[in-house]
């Protein structure tokens, strides 16, 4: 028989209402100590976020502190917003693929290579801009440059990641996940910081899936030589928003067909950090972002009849954040059915209602993150208890 020792502290005589001490935890077996669940959701959130991120290849002069800012807010936004994340690497993807189809002997790791910044336009053996890849087949077809000469296993060499890497972060979800599955099978409660790391995990899974071919910091890009008699006229990357703001037109550039660059991205001759893809596929986009953000917000739902004194409102934040997706997909979506046949007035009301809900969507996910440490200061009987796995061993 299987003896599971419940967390819950004694009632003295003298004390009317039990309180929970979660800093002198039970630390005898089967039981776990609220630094054991704070690090488990840590170890688990690091894991997803740093591996499933692959960014866009940086400039060739960047300095490795702005390199390591612009990394750490890239995993930063991957915890806010997910689904955001997903958006990118979804249109990633499907610009990816549309030039492995239209290059000969080119793959997707080829495609994500040329979109994240991996071909850089020399003339006089000087830096002038990173090439998109539609401006490097037209340059290529003219016979201003020759079609680099780099094979798929030349670009994996570029790449940073390895198979332990991915195995770990694998792993170690893996383990948090069956956890969980197995305490809701038990009956024993989860923690709200639990139900929070099982929602940014299982999205930035997705883009793990998304961006399997893609390669991961690579450092530099390849060098491709202008041999024109003329200089070439003005490249995408070298033009940047002439009103350029560092909130509101890099989550347009993610949910619209129009590709916005900041004026950093163009001193530092590299891809922007959020984009990277072209016009394709925009609809389909849209509509697995806002899906991926509804999921996301349902997740939360886990924590429903969780016992707490904000119970109510973690309800309604829950509901919300589902719905502010919904709206955001009709709103924009609506626009994009329309196309350029609508007035510009209806334009700019889609666009207020695309700013107003994506503020919103980021300020209820403020409040769950507040709400989900706030309940760690009080936590239900039994959240100490661990999963008798002997249950599911086969055993005398």
């Amino acid at each position: 028989m299987v003896l599971i020792y419940a967390a819950t502290p004694l009632k003295r005589a003298d004390t009317s209402i039990p309180t929970f001490d979660v800093s002198n935890s039970p630390s005898y077996s089967y039981t776990r100590s609220l630094w054991n669940i704070v690090w488990s959701c840590c170890l688990t959130i690091f894991a997803c976020t740093w591996t499933a991120i692959h960014p866009n290849i940086p400039g060739i002069n960047e300095s490795k502190f702005a390199k390591m800012i612009r990394r750490i807010l890239l995993m930063v936004l991957a915890m806010m917003a997910p689904e955001l994340m997903i958006t990118w690497a979804t249109r990633q993807f499907f610009s990816a693929r549309k030039t492995a189809k239209e290059v000969t002997g080119w793959g997707m790791t080829h495609g994500f290579f040329a979109w994240m910044g991996g071909f850089m336009l020399y003339v006089n053996d000087e830096q002038r801009a990173t090439l998109t890849p539609n401006e490097l087949l037209q340059f290529v077809r003219e016979g201003l440059v020759d079609m680099p000469a780099i094979t798929e296993a030349e670009i994996d060499d570029r790449s940073k990641d390895d198979g332990l890497s991915k195995s770990v972060a694998i792993l170690q979800l893996a383990w948090f996940v069956s956890q969980l599955v197995a305490r809701y099978v038990q009956r024993l409660p989860m923690t709200l910081l639990e139900i929070d790391t099982l929602s940014v995990a299982a999205l930035t899974c997705i883009c793990y899936v998304l961006w399997w071919k893609k390669p991961k910091d690579v450092g530099l890009p390849y060098k491709v030589h202008w041999k024109g008699a003329t200089l070439p006229g003005e490249l995408t990357y070298e033009k940047s928003h002439p009103r350029w703001d560092p909130i509101v037109h890099p989550l347009d550039s993610i949910m619209s067909n129009r590709v916005l660059i900041s004026p950093w991205a163009v001193r530092s001759r590299r891809v922007p950090s959020l984009g990277g893809y072209g016009e394709s596929h925009a609809k389909l986009t849209l509509l697995l972002g806002c899906s991926s953000g509804m999921v996301f917000g349902g997740i939360h739902y886990l924590g429903w009849n969780y016992s707490f004194g904000f119970q109510l409102n973690w309800r309604a934040v829950a509901l919300l954040m589902t719905c502010v997706p919904i709206i955001f997909l009709l709103a924009v979506g609506y626009d994009m059915w329309r196309g350029d046949n609508s007035v510009s007035r209806n334009k700019k009301g889609v666009f207020v209602i695309g700013v107003f809900t994506v503020l919103m969507y980021f300020i209820l996910r403020g409040i769950l993150i507040a709400y989900t440490i706030k309940s760690l200061q009080s936590l239900p009987p039994g959240i100490y208890d661990t999963v008798a796995w002997t249950e599911y061993i086969p055993h005398l």
